[in-house]
């Protein structure tokens, strides 16, 4: 009793028992097409959190602020009748768990088994309500063999330009199946790691170093498997337009895809010392350089040209007097990042190979350089350079001592040098005098009919890098035989790694699996692959697993994919003017379709939230396996997430981001054991708009904690001994008509902001309800019961205790507050029919009284001197005039 007396209301008993209740009761667990209780007249509705990493330190509280968002919309859902996926799993492949293996022996999966056990005790304490049955490990080996399929389903198929969608390699009609297939092998730079022993993609390479580590990076090629996402980047591009994604997320994608229109022009290099003789006698025919340019109108004035580096016919060009200086220039490029390479603040360095090519449009020979700002992932890895019309190129042009030729006259007189936009073409004897528009349009055509270049698009986006060199991952269903690459047979997935005595790289740039030698033979002939698939893998197809988790014969059934994916029940969910959902009533034509819930909308996951650090990547090859998936009849939708929220930064109390080293994290364990989960949960929620960074406060979450013992008290007090029981004041009468209005502007507001996903303002307006019940002395019991359904998304914990003891004294046979169905309200309670008049004496305010807005002069002047205390200031005094405002004041001059 007296750890009850200390807290403002016992949530330290309540907060465990209703969590306890929903386990047993798998009271969330939303049913599949064929399950017992499954109702195929509800609408569905999906929707998903981003699952995280299940990292030793465990949560912070800037996690679970999109968890809270998600589980107060499921909950609402729920009680408006529709059936709700709302999952949760863990996507736990990642080097710090290997990191971790390398330093202690311990293996990987015993690490992640811990890290995934503190995860979900903290999940489960915020008391959240995902379908835990449903819960996925991406370690899993029942999980990744259907990663491992889905690979396979890659390697075995094709992107045919002609019906513009993937097909099985079957269908192919060339030579080399292999040089077309999405999944392939090929030689590229890849940033290496010899610390880590594996290569890294450029986001987990920061300043030359890695991520996890700080280790050294440098550049080398290495055969590694690829993913031919660019033969989608026109879909992807095009088909974000169906999506109800911010604008500023998708724009993230369209610059990452990186479309553009130009040419490519062909460069001949001109005759080399180093190129070999023939058999005939004759030296062999010079190479061409390959150069994507978006102004052709430009050819003229381009003076010299710059390969990256690593360009494959930089070892064919270079001079014997000049590869000493390229050699070494390539050895320090190699410890660059691409970020450090193209910083445009940099200074520009650079090396002369002795070579130079030949400008088709006039003949004329130009050097040819390497320089780090040139990327081989970028274009062809070569640029034809124009340094008067190039802000990059003249820097280097300057520093060099290069030629500087104007080929584009500006508008107005303003300076060519420099000048980067449209003008009028000079110097430039085919396109003499014409605008840029047009001379792009006949210098492109007079390369095409010369067989000197072509029309051509060309995409920033570059085919997905899908090897590591680690342990802690998915094995590829790949084995090599007489250096050849072959498919495994979908009878012996799932691949699982052995064993390991000792993790650590191999210093060689083989794979730690290679260290498995009785693993990698898988025959007489044959071996495994050793490399394994990044973390991406796993997190790209698991929101498809979610619907279908326990299935041992399919990725997912085509009945769970078709419910929760392809909108199956979408007809009957229709939209008002006013944002509320509802069922379509007969004959309602104000009734307007919902965009984001229908067939007509293309992504499956009605509501997808996390934050904006997976913007790009993680988005872009989740629909790229989507589409894939798609378009060889797997899926029946072609894109995974219809409507995209990201949840704004938690920052610490030092309005700093939360990180060890500031000492600024808060636990929310820490947070829950003092005030209790559901004051946690309103808290984040009342911090502010869900999209928006925000500060963390202590004093904040004791607000929101007063509020809720308020709430509290509003149904319970104590009586002698100490014990809470519940108050005498709540009576099943009917409110009256301002309590009344105050509960339909309550419903009204909490169920749009709900949908608007304005938390906050919904939480401010059940604090105006509190504020207006707090003293009555007659509260109507149907009034606390709306109020307990509208609070149960935020606060469920302390909703469904009281709704609970409501029970025996009002026992009318009601269900349990999670089988409540959402209020509604009736807008002519809203209607404001009264209005506040102010009454004053020769101008000051001496009373106020509530009055018909139909009310006449006559009628407000007569209500004022009616008034008892007006009647008390003007006895014995003459009124000289009364001065009517309506609906706002009534002043009488004495």
């Amino acid at each position: 009793m007296s750890s009850e007396r200390r807290k403002p209301y016992p949530f330290d008993q309540i907060e465990p028992k209703w969590q306890a209740i929903w386990d047993e009761r798998c009271a969330f667990h939303a049913p599949n097409p064929g399950e017992t209780n499954f109702d195929p007249a509800k609408p569905k509705f999906y929707i998903l959190d981003m699952f995280p990493y299940p990292s030793g330190a465990g949560l912070h509280v800037g996690h679970p602020e999109g968890y809270t968002a998600t589980d107060i919309i499921a909950r609402y859902k729920r009680m408006r009748g529709f059936s709700v996926l709302h999952p949760m799993g863990w996507d736990a492949f990642g080097l710090p768990a290997e990191q971790y293996a390398i330093k202690s022996g311990q293996h990987p999966a015993i690490t992640t088994r811990e890290n995934v056990a503190k995860f979900k005790a903290q999940l489960k304490r915020i008391g959240f309500s995902y379908d835990w049955q449903r819960e996925i490990n991406t370690t899993d080996p029942a999980y990744y063999k259907w990663t491992q399929w889905i690979f396979l389903q890659l390697y075995n198929s094709w992107f045919n330009p002609k019906t513009n969608k993937a097909e099985p390699i079957s269908t192919y009609r060339g030579k080399n199946p292999d040089g077309v297939r999405l999944a392939y092998v090929a030689d590229v730079p890849v940033n290496w790691c010899p610390e880590l022993g594996t290569v890294l993609a450029n986001e987990e390479v920061v300043d030359g170093k890695s991520e996890i580590g700080g280790f050294p990076v440098v550049r080398r090629p290495m055969r590694q498997w690829m993913l031919r996402i660019t033969a989608y980047a026109e879909r992807l591009l095009n088909e974000l337009e169906g999506l109800d994604w911010p604008e500023g997320i998708k724009l993230l994608q369209r610059n990452w895809i990186g479309r553009s229109e130009g040419a490519e022009v062909d460069f001949t290099v001109a005759q080399v010392s180093n190129l070999r003789t023939e058999e005939n006698g004759n030296l062999e025919s010079c190479p061409t350089i390959h150069v994507f340019t978006t102004r052709p109108d430009t050819l003229y004035g381009a003076t010299y040209m710059v390969l990256a580096p690593e360009h494959s016919l930089v070892d064919l060009i270079v001079t014997e007097e000049q590869w000493p200086a390229v050699r070494e220039y390539r050895e320090r490029t190699a410890r660059k990042s691409e970020l450090e390479r193209t910083d445009l603040a940099k200074e520009k360095t650079g090396i002369f190979t002795g070579a130079c090519a030949i400008n088709p449009v006039n003949q004329e020979r130009i050097p040819i350089w390497i320089a780090d700002y040139v990327l081989l992932g970028y274009g062809t890895g070569a640029i034809m350079a124009v340094p008067a019309h190039d802000e990059r190129d003249l820097e280097f042009a300057r520093k060099f001592d290069l030629p500087i030729r104007e080929v584009v006259q500006p508008p107005g007189g303003e300076d060519p040098i420099g000048f980067i936009g449209d003008g009028i073409a000079i110097n430039s004897p085919i396109i003499e005098g014409l605008s840029s528009a047009e001379a792009k349009k006949k210098i492109t055509s007079w390369l095409d009919e010369r067989g000197l270049g072509r029309s051509t698009i060309n995409y920033k986006l570059r085919d997905w890098l899908f090897s590591r060199q680690r342990y802690w991952g998915e094995p590829f269903p790949v084995v090599w035989e007489d250096g050849k690459h072959r498919a495994l047979d979908e009878s012996e997935l799932p691949v699982v790694p052995p064993p390991l005595d000792d993790y650590k790289p191999t210093g060689t740039g083989e794979p730690p699996l290679a260290k498995a030698k009785d693993w990698i033979r898988y025959s007489e002939k044959a071996t495994r692959e050793a490399n394994v698939m990044p973390q991406w893998a796993g997190s790209c197809w698991y929101y498809l697993r979610f619907c279908d988790p326990q299935n041992d014969e399919r990725f997912v059934s085509e009945e769970a994919e078709k419910y929760w994916m392809g909108g199956a029940n979408d007809e009957a969910r229709m939209t008002n003017d006013e944002g509320m959902t509802k069922r379509e009533p007969p004959g309602n034509s104000s009734f307007v379709i919902r965009h984001s819930s229908f067939k007509s909308a293309p992504g499956g996951v009605d509501l997808y939230v996390g934050g904006t650090e997976h913007a790009v990547l993680h988005l872009l090859y989740a629909r790229f396996w989507h589409k894939a998936l798609f378009d060889l009849g797997h899926l029946s939708k072609p894109e995974p997430f219809q409507r995209l929220v990201n949840q704004g930064i938690i920052l610490g109390e030092d309005n700093q981001k939360m990180s060890k080293s500031r000492g600024n994290i808060v636990n929310p364990d820490d947070v829950i054991e003092q005030y209790g989960a559901d004051a946690f949960r309103c808290y984040e929620m009342f911090m502010g708009p869900l999209e928006q960074m925000k500060p963390w406060s202590m004093r904040g979450v004791e607000g929101v904690a007063r509020f809720l013992a308020r709430v509290w008290r509003l149904f319970m007090n104590e009586n002698q001994a100490g014990e809470w029981q519940l108050s005498a004041a709540i009576r099943d009468v009917d409110p009256d008509k301002a309590q009344q209005k105050i509960v339909h502007a309550t419903i009204k507001k909490v169920t749009e902001d709900i949908e608007s996903l304005s938390f906050n303002t919904a939480i401010s307006q059940m604090m105006i309800f509190v504020n207006a019940f707090t003293n009555a002395e007659i509260i109507p019991l149907s009034a606390m019961r709306t109020f307990l359904v509208l609070l149960n998304p935020f606060a469920p914990h302390l909703a469904s205790e009281l709704w609970e003891k409501l029970g025996p004294k009002f026992s009318d046979a009601r269900r349990d507050i999670t089988e409540q169905s959402w209020p509604s309200y009736d807008e002519r309670l809203l209607v404001e029919n009264e209005v506040e008049i102010v009454v004053q004496v020769n101008g000051k305010v001496r009373d106020r009284m509530r009055l018909s807005i139909h009310a006449t002069e006559a009628e407000l002047k007569a209500a004022a001197l009616a008034s008892p205390r007006i009647k008390a200031l003007i006895a014995g005094k003459t009124v000289r005039n009364v001065i009517v405002i309506p609906q706002k004041l009534v002043n009488v001059v004495v």
